[in-house]
């Protein structure tokens, strides 16, 4: 580790296959949590690089525990987090929207790192048990509609560094990741970025790949269709900025999308929105982003369909009965 440090401190990049053999000896425990620490740090001083990030998700394929979910053809709704604005879980409460409406949803999670709530921490305190079993993840998913992949389960390289990403406390490539290495591989994607830097890195990795995407950042930071702003979003064949007047002609501020500081209060929080308590802003927003995923399985429909689709099922409360569904699993 001491020469990749010098090498980077010195102001060098890494190469592809630089960045996927440091990783991989990281994952086998090679080197101690400073020296893990001090690399990570080296991403947050300078912008991370395409061949760095390819070399690094290159790494996290091949040492996955993998799933075959494509007698599913699922959609996974995931953002890289690390952006700062401290929102309730819009994503995970997208993904339940979206698999409310019909569609499989294979989610991608983990523990809060940057943020004080993650995916899997809500999930956790519901009382989902975790899993990488393809039969009960099978079973999940065609009788709910959704089941959730917990990246440590799947990630032995993630596992390895999670006590040092914890105690720096701030986002790091491998929240850039995320969204890169569900283990299941799925062909449709709805991701959320930090940047519009990382929004075009994303493009240019998945225009390479076999998948239907919608990359988004919102042009006041957000990882998601926040509706403060507009949103930049990207596909494989079009670019677009979507206005929050597309969506809804009340205005949305930052102080709307709030999320709460404890584990349980987020998990209130998140319950009771699928419980059709929710704001009209936080309802807005979440149903935003699932109308994406949706048309993400569905690229013949408009976004007004898919946005009509997802408010049904948050409304309707099809949405709820997924979640439920699944815990009784």
């Amino acid at each position: 580790m001491k020469e990749i440090l010098e090498h980077l401190f010195s102001h060098h990049l890494l190469s592809r296959s630089q960045a996927h053999d440091v990783l991989w000896q990281i994952s086998e425990g090679k080197f101690n949590s400073s020296q893990v620490s001090a690399f990570l740090t080296v991403f947050k001083m300078r912008s991370i690089t395409v061949d760095e990030l390819v070399g690094f998700r290159d790494c996290l394929h091949e040492r996955c525990i993998t799933i075959d979910l494509s007698e599913f053809d699922p959609v996974d709704l995931c953002g890289t987090g690390g952006d700062g604005k401290n929102t309730f879980n819009i994503s995970t409460l997208a993904s339940f929207v979206t698999a409310g409406a019909g569609y499989k949803v294979a989610k991608h999670g983990n523990y809060g790192v940057s943020s004080s709530c993650g995916s899997s921490n809500i999930m956790e305190f519901l009382g989902y048990k975790f899993t990488n079993k393809p039969d009960l993840l099978k079973r999940q998913i065609d009788t709910s509609g959704i089941c959730f992949l917990h990246a440590p389960m799947f990630h032995p390289a993630m596992k390895e560094v999670a006590p040092v990403r914890k105690d720096i406390g701030v986002s790091t490539f491998f929240n850039m990741l995320g969204p890169m290495v569900n283990p299941s591989f799925p062909k449709k994607q709805m991701v959320g970025v930090f940047s519009l830097e990382l929004q075009r890195y994303y493009k240019y990795i998945y225009e390479h790949d076999d998948i239907n995407y919608q990359i988004v950042h919102s042009m006041d930071g957000y990882d998601e269709v926040s509706l403060t702003t507009d949103t930049k979003v990207i596909g494989p064949d079009k670019e677009y900025l979507l206005k929050p007047t597309d969506i809804t002609s009340q205005p949305i501020t930052q102080e709307s999308l709030y999320g709460e500081e404890s584990v349980a209060g987020s998990t209130r929080l998140f319950y009771s929105i699928l419980e059709g308590q929710g704001t009209f802003e936080q309802n807005s927003v979440v149903t935003a982003n699932a109308a994406l995923a949706i048309q993400c399985c569905d690229p013949e429909k408009l976004f007004p369909e898919c946005l009509a689709l997802a408010k049904e099922s948050l409304e309707s409360g099809r949405a709820k009965n997924v979640l439920k569904t699944l815990l009784s699993i």
